[in-house]
């Protein structure tokens, strides 16, 4: 008997299937993640909400059996902060792609990182617009070639991590889908975290990045993956060039939004309505 993994099919919406990414795409092995994640949290399904906005990563809410939200480009962290503060007791996760973190959602990001709302905000990077046909995108690494930038990106990519850090956000991780065990560990303790937390997953998109860059198909970016990652703190920085580092960045706590936004309103007298 082959192995299987264990038994999630209660997390995901079956109606649903097929799921409209390419073979071996990235996304598959980070939306499972989320759902062992949800296996091993326990919260009842009726007080989870993921938000997605557009592009591949934003077809994730379809597949999971939560509350969701397919929102416009970029305004999954917009959708997720008015439903977080209308109901701080449910728990928001957004699944979102280059353009929603670091492009047209780039100033939602910055913010909901500065006010540090308690929000799980999942970064799916496979460096490239894979949905729309496969434009260079903010974290497309310099000297890539995408469909818009066939002679090689002349851009200074965004460090998602590095941007999350100097925003403020309190829980700052990152992992691949080669390290596909720290998956679900680093969304466990994200979501677990009482305050903004972002977990940036590298993965793979052969379709377009793999097949423009000549990285091989899903199994040979999964190494290239392997090979441009380390984890932090074990190696010097000269050994750190070319390299980006994994693991998790920041854990720390300070005053959480909707908790203050709560004080305000009694403050004032104004209280949720039950």
């Amino acid at each position: 008997m082959p192995k299987t993994g264990h038994d999630l099919s209660k997390y995901l919406r079956q109606e649903m299937m097929p799921n409209v990414w390419c073979p071996g795409c990235g996304h598959g092995n980070i939306t499972r993640g989320l759902m062992t994640s949800l296996d091993r949290l326990q919260i009842p399904l009726n007080e989870v909400v993921v938000i997605g906005g557009i592009g591949c990563s934003g077809r994730t809410p379809f597949y999971v059996n939560t509350n969701a939200m397919h929102t416009t480009h970029g305004r999954a962290l917009a959708f997720a902060t008015g439903t977080k503060l209308a109901n701080p007791d449910l728990t928001v996760i957004t699944t979102m792609g280059d353009g929603d973190t670091a492009a047209i959602g780039g100033n939602h990001f910055i913010h909901a990182c500065r006010r540090n709302i308690d929000i799980t905000a999942l970064v799916f990077n496979n460096s490239i617009y894979g949905m729309t046909g496969g434009q260079a995108a903010p974290t497309t690494p310099t000297g890539e070639k995408s469909t818009t930038t066939m002679y090689g990106n002349i851009d200074q990519s965004f460090d998602v991590v590095n941007l999350a850090l100097a925003a403020g956000a309190t829980f700052v991780a990152r992992t691949t889908t080669f390290d596909f065990q720290d998956i679900p560990d680093m969304i466990t303790r994200a979501i677990q975290h009482p305050g903004f937390s972002v977990v940036e997953i590298l993965g793979q998109c052969p379709t377009y990045y793999g097949r423009i860059n000549k990285l091989g198909d899903a199994s040979q970016m999964l190494d290239y993956e392997k090979d441009l990652t380390i984890p932090q703190g074990y190696v010097s920085r000269e050994e750190m060039v070319g390299k980006k580092p994994i693991g998790i960045f920041r854990e720390e706590t300070r005053p959480e939004y909707t908790q203050q936004y709560q004080n305000v309103r009694q403050k004032a007298g104004v209280k949720y309505d039950s």
